[in-house]
């Protein structure tokens, strides 16, 4: 599975989630700024859960946009992937940066996102998390491939044991500990043997509950 996948994996799992009164939501009361528009909670939110924190924490989407355009140019582009993130900037509106959401795939001129704070009836305020489709005339899309999306070094990491993962990746060793007991992880002469991918897409089936 790809890290986009597992970006989108986090999301879809989401659909259907609705804030309360007064917009307020987990997604909010995670990244410490409820009940205010919170599309970009949304993403900030499914990325951090995918085990891949974006670069620069902020709930805005001019913001984000802006960071990545200073600091890391190369990120922004015509070019989506899986998992990317949109910025929306829909016609009538003062703002060219409304609203945000997470690339699913470009069918023709018919973009497909997941987003957070969305609905048919509003589309950058909207409450709901849901899969969107929008003409790519309406939407005037920005695409954001993070870095966090390709392989760096880092990650050609193996890690052989439960102690070396305690150590070096903490954020999955309940997860990892949980499989070992249950016989779902038995490693082979050289230990466990997992890459941090790997560590990443089992914390983020734990996190759905796969595991139980």
């Amino acid at each position: 599975m790809t890290r986009g996948e597992l970006i989108l994996q986090t999301a879809s799992k989401e659909i259907g989630y609705h804030e309360d009164k007064g917009k307020r939501n987990k997604y909010g009361a995670w990244y410490g700024l409820d009940g205010e528009p919170w599309c970009m909670e949304f993403v900030q939110w499914v990325y951090h859960e995918a085990g891949f924190d974006l670069p620069f924490s902020t709930a805005s989407c001019g913001a984000l946009l802006r960071w990545y355009r200073e600091h890391q140019p190369e990120c922004v582009t015509d070019r989506p992937v899986r998992g990317c993130i949109v910025i929306f900037d829909f016609p009538g509106t003062a703002y060219r940066t409304d609203h945000t959401g997470l690339f699913v795939s470009c069918d023709g001129f018919k973009l497909t996102t997941i987003d957070g704070n969305t609905s048919g009836g509003n589309d950058a305020n909207g409450g709901w998390v849901q899969k969107r489709h929008r003409t790519l005339g309406y939407a005037n899309p920005v695409y954001i491939v993070p870095r966090e999306l390709n392989g760096k070094e880092d990650d050609m990491k193996r890690y052989h044991t439960l102690e070396e993962i305690r150590l070096d990746a903490p954020w999955a060793a309940e997860t990892v500990a949980k499989l070992v007991e249950r016989g779902a992880l038995n490693g082979t002469d050289d230990g466990l043997d997992l890459s941090t991918d790997m560590l990443r897409e089992f914390v983020v089936n734990d996190r759905m509950g796969i595991y139980g």
